[in-house]
């Protein structure tokens, strides 16, 4: 398997940027201490989010959603159907999932597919084709992000698509335990004379943490032709370096209006394996970190790279490149990597 391979250290002040069931940020115990968590998930999607609208990357164009019958509904009529239309758009999406009882508008499960896979589909189907047919033989070279984050259909298997990207659960790289932030909101319309007290009183959680992130590309698999590989390498090269720039640079949205923890990383390593399998540096933090007088970023860095160097020296893991974020700037970092994709 030839790897792409993003190791990041990233501080954030108070935040709160992935929330569990009760508000509260996610967490976990690792090295027998709580720790600040950022699942993969959240990641995921503030990165294929971040690569279609701020970046403004091609082929970025993928949907995850359980409102499928309009969109095909749309592209059948563009296609000259003109009888029978709904029931064609229900035929289609029973391929991907079942029809919601409450809303016939709407499937049981969200379904991510790209604008010219549903016009594929429909037109075949417009045309007279069987719409399980057509769905398995649509090709998706608009959707890059489909082929980097998968799908899973639970209806039919063979539709499923293997995410050429993989992510780690962030954690921080020290020991962390939530705060409560007590707030009070005043009614403007009030005054002390009437009432002193406030509008409306409550409680957040927050943290903050230097986290240690994940996340891998398997290059072998994004080259597949059931991937991108109806790409050239220099396409497949931009959604490789959107990929990278969107991964350092994205950050999950919870609470941006009232805490606005966005910041860049601190220290990022870039490697490219030309084969072997994908290996975190997380436990260079197992031990957590503390300050010894030079703070959590500095000695994370620190941990972080006699890891790398660890594992190099004993387990003999050799790289093809290996790029360090500030050592170089952003377009030297992306293009060390980038040039590897074949």
């Amino acid at each position: 398997m030839k790897l792409l391979e993003l190791h990041i250290l990233q501080s954030f002040p108070v935040s709160c940027l992935n929330r569990d069931d009760v508000g509260a940020p996610k967490s976990a115990i690792f090295g027998g201490v709580a720790r600040a968590r950022i699942s993969s998930q959240s990641l995921k999607r503030a990165v294929r989010l971040h690569a279609r609208d701020e970046l403004g990357a091609k082929g970025f164009t993928g949907i995850r959603s359980r409102i499928l019958k309009q969109p095909f509904i749309d592209a059948l009529e563009k296609h000259g159907l003109e009888k029978d239309v709904e029931k064609a758009a229900d035929a289609i999406c029973a391929v991907f999932s079942k029809q919601d009882g409450k809303d016939k508008a709407q499937v049981t499960t969200a379904v991510y597919l790209s604008p010219d896979e549903i016009d594929q589909i429909a037109k075949a189907v417009a045309e007279g084709g069987d719409a399980k047919k057509a769905s398995k033989k649509a090709q998706r070279n608009d959707a890059a992000d489909i082929a980097l984050f998968g799908r899973m259909i639970a209806n039919d298997a063979t539709l499923n698509v293997e995410g050429a990207a993989m992510f780690s659960h962030a954690l921080s790289t020290h020991k962390v335990a939530n705060d409560i932030d007590f707030f009070t909101a005043v009614d403007d319309r009030k005054t002390d004379a009437e009432d002193a007290g406030a509008g409306m009183m409550g409680t957040l959680e927050f943290n903050s943490a230097c986290y240690y992130r994940y996340a891998a590309l398997n290059l072998d698999l994004l080259a597949d032709e059931k991937h991108l590989g109806g790409l050239s390498a220099e396409e497949r090269g931009a959604v490789v370096d959107a990929f990278v720039r969107a991964t350092l640079l994205a950050v999950p949205g919870a609470r941006k209006n009232s805490m606005n923890a966005h910041t860049v990383p601190s220290f990022v390593l870039g490697t490219i394996k030309e084969k072997g399998q994908p290996v975190q540096l997380v436990n260079a933090f197992e031990k957590p970190v503390f300050q010894k007088g030079m703070g959590i970023v500095e000695a994370s860095i620190e941990g972080l790279t006699a890891e790398h160097d660890k594992l190099k020296a004993t387990w003999g893991m050799t790289t093809a490149a290996e790029v360090a974020l500030p050592d170089t700037d952003l377009e030297t970092f992306c293009f060390t990597l980038v040039k590897h994709v074949s």
